[in-house]
């Protein structure tokens, strides 16, 4: 296939694709995003146009003969319109964990016209990472629910790297490559987002061209639908990854081999002053253009968790050059969109002047940087704003997916709006959320988008209690105060990074933590046990609604998942002290809170391991290549890569089905071994089971889709059958 070349074609096409995003509003997009949303009440509203104004958002609600008319300058603004009188007229709520739609017989109407601006020209969403440990499996109609979810919160500028492996397919074979010299490429599709950064190759492969195929169409969808509610999607670029098969075929090209460290084999990087460099960036863009259109937006991230081969401040700037000018040969309106994580991860390297030298390389208008994880460490305040970039503050929070009850609620209340008025920030254009797993936490989520609006710090306890209401349905002072206490305790982010994990989610162990596995919570286990008392007290009230029974579950799971760490200490101790009898009465207690678990998981679909394997195998169209997506979407979840992989359990869940087949199996495992095993060799323990997780990764098995019991009723069962043991083993 030839490459674009006249310039003419390449500057025609270009304008071609950037038109496909309107200017104005798409009244059929924002009608049907509401139809979708509240299918039997969407005659209730209309939808009006506001002009466009200096690149900041507005919207207005107002009473129209009747009708409720939301008024947007785009489809993100009416978006955001509906769900502002959604949450603040009618009490309701939709989150990826619960939704709640019980809307008045009669629809309140504003006494006033409602008007709203944003002080943020972006508003960000997603994160590499979350395209996999999230999104691995998703179809179209998965896909499409999150993008309403999207322009409900605001969101305009939404990473999209669905179906780049088939951008990739194509300039390759362009390039002369054989489908055989790709094979080893390609990894499979649980692992893109470390392959698109330079990571890893090839593992979990070989990607099947089916595969490729069917997720061009639906990029093709995602960029349209988002382009028509006015977002502007933030596409790829190249950053020097290339084949191994690429020394074979060009020998005299500049490569450098690279490692991520994590147990996998080289990947090979172009040197940007190496011409075939900017050759291949442009012909990637273009071929990416014409497949999917462009907004001239594109993430490019050079070293994520790798190291440059120099420090020297010169280097570093001349890298960064090359880079954007590749962009921009392809397309001069083109803008960087970088994540700022290296600078985060390693600070060692990334030192003011080198961080200087990489941004400064890149004229000011032509980059955006992405504060990635400012609520934990903002790292604007150590790189001056990023030396005149316009940046992002965004909100990371979630790490591999890992099921817990976490979140810097205050921090977030106050966070964006304090570096908005801070003199130093700059130019600060916007605030996102990039947590690398979504479905959830939600309450974190919600908080962070409530600043689109606004550019006041949130009263947290007034908005704690308008949450609550919004979810539950009802105004329960009960629930309230439960929020009070998850406020103090699981949301206070003081003392750790991330949210803590099960020791029952780690690899066997004496110890109360591995390397993935982190039990360190940030607050007292028991101080956290008064928020279950005052949830089983509402669901005795009968408070039933989704989000309610979600909460209710989670919870309950957490005060569950932080006992196993005190049982844990009660079998070791008895092992030690040569007490069999006290041995099998906790280990045994152990599985049998591993059981209970599993089965209060049950009951929420949010937590089943079966619609994650299922839609894994969903995407086969043989039975060869069905058994190759339940291995990758197990292996993700379990041991990362293989048997002898560091990355084991960093992306683990708490599931059920995972809970009952994987963890509970190991550790009975454990116990066996202690019992037998006369002098235990933990080192030769480890490598066994180590062996066992690979067997079941490459297990297929059928897995539950639909809940079993009802969340109430075994929340409730749980809560007489533990509550009592539960605080006397933190009173000890």
């Amino acid at each position: 296939m030839k490459v674009f070349s006249r310039v003419l074609s390449i500057c025609g096409f270009f304008m071609f694709a950037h038109s496909t995003v309107s200017a104005q509003l798409n009244k059929p997009a924002s009608l049907a995003l509401i139809k979708r949303v509240l299918p039997e009440r969407a005659a209730s509203f209309e939808v009006g146009e506001l002009p466009a104004s200096a690149a900041k958002d507005a919207f207005e609600i107002t009473p129209h003969q009747g009708k409720i008319l939301l008024k947007g300058n785009n489809g993100v603004a009416v978006a955001s319109a509906l769900y502002y009188y959604l949450t603040e007229y009618c009490h309701a709520q939709i989150t990826w964990n619960g939704t709640q739609l019980k809307l008045p017989a009669k629809l309140p109407m504003p006494a006033a016209t409602v008007k709203k601006t944003t002080p943020y020209q972006y508003r960000y969403y997603l994160n590499y990472c979350t395209f996999n440990y999230s999104m691995s499996w998703w179809d179209w109609k998965r896909w499409q629910k999150e993008i309403d979810w999207m322009a409900m919160h605001g969101i305009n500028m939404p990473l999209a790297i669905t179906g780049e492996e088939y951008t990739w397919y194509e300039v390759y074979k362009q390039m002369g490559f054989t489908d055989k010299e790709l094979e080893g490429f390609f990894c499979g599709p649980a692992y893109f987002s470390w392959f698109w950064m330079g990571n890893l190759d090839g593992w979990g492969g070989p990607l099947p061209l089916s595969w490729m195929k069917s997720h061009k169409t639906l990029q093709q969808q995602i960029v349209k639908q988002e382009r028509e509610l006015g977002m502007t999607p933030v596409l790829p670029a190249f950053t020097g990854h290339v084949p191994a098969a690429f020394k074979e075929k060009y020998p005299n090209a500049k490569l450098k081999a690279t490692n991520w460290n994590n147990g996998f084999a080289d990947t090979y990087i172009l040197d940007s002053e190496d011409p075939l460099f900017a050759k291949i960036g442009k012909q990637f863009l273009e071929t990416q253009a014409r497949l999917f259109g462009t907004d001239h937006l594109y993430s490019a991230d050079t070293f994520n968790e790798n190291e440059p081969p120099s420090d020297d401040p010169a280097f570093l700037s001349k890298l960064s050059a090359r880079i954007y000018e590749g962009m921009r040969q392809a397309d001069t309106s083109a803008v960087w969109v970088m994540q700022g994580w290296l600078f985060y991860s390693d600070r060692k390297f990334w030192k003011a002047p080198q961080i200087e030298a990489l941004l400064k390389a890149v004229p000011d208008n032509k980059m955006i940087l992405l504060d990635l994880a400012a609520e934990i460490e903002p790292v604007w305040k150590r790189t001056d704003a990023f030396y005149g970039k316009p940046w992002i503050w965004n909100q990371l929070n979630n790490f591999g997916g890992n099921v817990n009850l976490f979140g810097r609620l205050e921090g977030v209340a106050a966070g964006p709006a304090l570096a908005l008025k801070d003199p130093d920030s700059k130019n600060l254009k916007g605030i996102g959320l990039t947590m690398e797993a979504i479905e959830n936490n939600p309450v974190i989520y919600e908080l962070t988008m409530q600043h689109t609006w606004q550019t006041e710090p949130i009263a947290l306890d007034a908005w704690l209690k308008k949450y609550a209401r919004n979810r539950y349905g009802v105004d329960n002072d009960s629930l309230v105060k439960a929020w009070q206490v998850l406020k103090k305790t699981a949301y206070n982010g003081q003392a750790i990074r991330d949210g803590a994990e099960s020791i029952i989610t780690g690899r066997p162990t004496f110890d109360s933590t591995t390397i993935w596995t982190r039990t360190k919570l940030n607050y007292a286990p028991l101080d956290l046990v008064p928020a279950w008392d005052l949830f089983i007290h509402a669901a005795k009230k009968g408070v039933r609604t989704d989000g309610f029974t979600y909460d209710l579950v989670d919870v309950t799971r957490q005060v569950m998942a932080n006992y196993a760490t005190p049982l844990q200490q009660q079998w070791v101790r008895a092992y030690k002290a040569h007490d069999l009898a006290g041995f099998r009465k906790y280990s045994n207690a152990y599985l049998e809170l591993i059981d209970d678990m599993d089965r209060l998981l049950a009951t929420r679909k949010d937590f089943l391991l079966g619609p994650w394997i299922a839609s894994a195998r969903n995407w086969g169209t043989t039975p060869a290549e069905k058994a190759l997506y339940e291995q990758n979407a197990r292996d993700l979840i379990t041991l990362w890569g293989d048997e002898e992989s560091p990355l084991h359990e960093y992306a683990n869940r708490q599931w059920s089905g995972l809970l009952k087949d994987f963890y509970k199996v190991r550790w009975e495992q454990f116990f066996d071994y202690l019992l037998t095993s006369g002098q235990p060799d933990f080192k030769a323990f480890d490598k066994k089971i180590s062996q066992w997780e690979w067997e079941f990764v490459k297990t297929q098995k059928n897995y539950p889709l639909t809940t079993s019991g009802d969340p109430v009723v075994v929340a409730q069962q749980m809560y007489t059958k533990y509550h009592d043991l539960i605080v006397a083993a933190y009173e000890r």
